[in-house]
């Protein structure tokens, strides 16, 4: 370590340093070096080796070891980061602080000292939450942003970044662990597995609990490839990732109603029971929990088969309305000249997700004027149902029937939907509200039965046959 290291200024101007001229014949030449590195250190008697101006260490310095190995030092030299801190923090700047809220309209001015390490962890923080790739931090639209803004601040590399989030995340998941063993209180967790367009087979692991002060939390423990859908494979990666977080007291395990979640969930409960102290609720009686959102897709999905064909010619003429900026054109101009408010146009759905079925038919369904508008002066329009599609006719287009029958629907499912939305929050307590919804539900499709409608009563009959085999005849 150097003496009188407080003497050191740190300067930003670029320093040269010039080599001995050497005369070849009757020319002179003049060497520099020109590398940053040589702001920070200088060449000792000899030239094999220089000293660093911060913590008076040595590195080899000759030519042929470059100055890769002076540049890591400058990264991870102690003395000149506290020096850094040091300065930054006596230069205060007065900036306007908003409030935290959209509608928030308050402001304080506050003065703040720089702080690189502040700096570097909201970097981090910005790329995780964003979903950036690690190589945003060498883009050059985003270095050149940093120099205007921010010179004092140096951008990491992309690999620098990947050890700062392994970091980031080993830390998180050692405070969530330290948080769940010392408060010792019960855990839910759920779990969903599926298949990617890769082929791929993964899953993810919930856990919801609650703290000390009564604070519902939910935290993400596993996102991990799985070899299959198997009960077994299930089960055996449940207890892996229970042992991995050190949780012993679990209470439930949410799934929906495939058959190799039953058979994952007696694989758990089995290990549990060996476990020291078994701490099972009811040796576990009722661990399992059969999702409601999924039981309520089950119970639409039926009802929605005997209109299967209305529903897909709506899709097909939104699918056109959105397959090009020409045809969308076309639509809005349709949608003016019938004076229809737009607020929004349609949605295309998911076919395995009922609830955007049910939001693109109740959209659709206001624009059921400029879609018959749109089949007069788009010649092409009525022409696209007659391609092929995997050879054969695609359905529609959409006439007076298939309008009829999307008003019925989203009149129907209407409830069905509102009890969705509450069931899927994951932030606040939803069992409470469970038997009141059902209920409603209950009640809505005893109601069907006596309509006189042929195609409700239709569809009542098969949602209420998967009402029973799951919930059974207690209401």
């Amino acid at each position: 370590m150097v003496d009188n290291v407080g003497e050191v200024q740190i300067s930003d101007e670029v320093q040269q340093v010039s080599s001995e001229e050497e005369v070849s014949g009757s020319k002179k030449r003049k060497t520099e070096l020109r590398s940053f590195v040589w702001k920070h250190f200088s060449k000792l008697p000899g030239g094999l080796r220089a000293k660093c101006h911060y913590c008076g260490k040595s590195y080899a310095a000759h030519s042929n070891s470059g100055t890769s190995g002076l540049s890591t030092h400058l990264d991870r030299c102690k003395v000149r980061k506290k020096m850094k801190a040091a300065n930054d923090a006596k230069q205060q700047t007065l900036v306007c602080k908003k409030g935290k809220g959209k509608d928030d309209g308050t402001a304080k001015v506050i003065h703040i000292g720089f702080n690189r390490e502040a700096c570097r962890m909201a970097l981090v923080k910005m790329i995780i939450k964003d979903e950036l790739p690690f190589r945003f931090v060498e883009a050059e639209g985003f270095l050149e942003f940093m120099e205007t803004c921010c010179p004092k601040f140096e951008v990491p590399s992309r690999r620098t970044i990947t050890r700062d989030i392994l970091e980031l995340y080993q830390n998180e998941k050692g405070l969530l662990k330290s948080i769940l063993s010392a408060n010792k209180q019960r855990v839910c967790i759920t779990t969903d597995t599926w298949t990617s367009i890769q082929m791929s087979n993964f899953m993810v692991v919930t856990a919801h609990f609650i703290d000390e002060e009564w604070v519902l939390h939910k935290r993400i423990l596993t996102f991990t490839p799985i070899s299959n859908h198997k009960g077994d494979g299930i089960g055996k990666l449940i207890e892996n990732c229970l042992i991995d977080w050190g949780i012993e007291k679990l209470f439930t395990i949410t799934v929906d109603n495939a058959s190799a979640n039953t058979i994952a969930i007696a694989y758990v409960k089995k290990k549990l029971a060996n476990w020291s102290g078994n701490s099972m609720v009811l040796n576990g009686l009722y661990m399992h929990v059969r999702c409601s959102v999924h039981i309520i897709n089950l119970i639409v999905q039926d009802g929605l088969s005997q209109v299967s064909q209305s529903i897909a010619s709506i899709r097909n003429a939104v699918k056109y309305v959105r397959s090009s900026p020409a045809r969308l054109q076309k639509f809005k101009t349709c949608v003016d000249r019938e004076k229809i408010s737009r607020g929004g146009l349609m949605v295309l759905d998911v076919p395995t997700r009922w609830n955007s079925t049910y939001l693109m038919l109740e959209k659709a369904a206001a624009f059921e004027k400029a879609f018959e508008r749109l089949k007069e002066d788009d010649g092409h329009y009525t022409n696209w149902f007659d391609e092929d599609e995997s050879e054969k006719r695609r359905v529609g287009p959409s006439i007076d029937k298939d309008w009829e029958n999307a008003k019925r629907l989203v009149k129907c499912l209407s409830i069905f939907y509102h009890v969705t939305l509450k069931f899927r929050s994951s932030l606040t307590l939803t069992s409470n509200n469970f038997l009141n919804e059902m209920w409603k539900v209950y009640i809505h499709l005893k109601s069907l039965v006596d309509s006189n409608d042929f195609l409700l009563n239709q569809m009542d009959y098969k949602m209420e046959e998967k009402f029973v085999k799951y919930w059974g005849h207690f209401f």
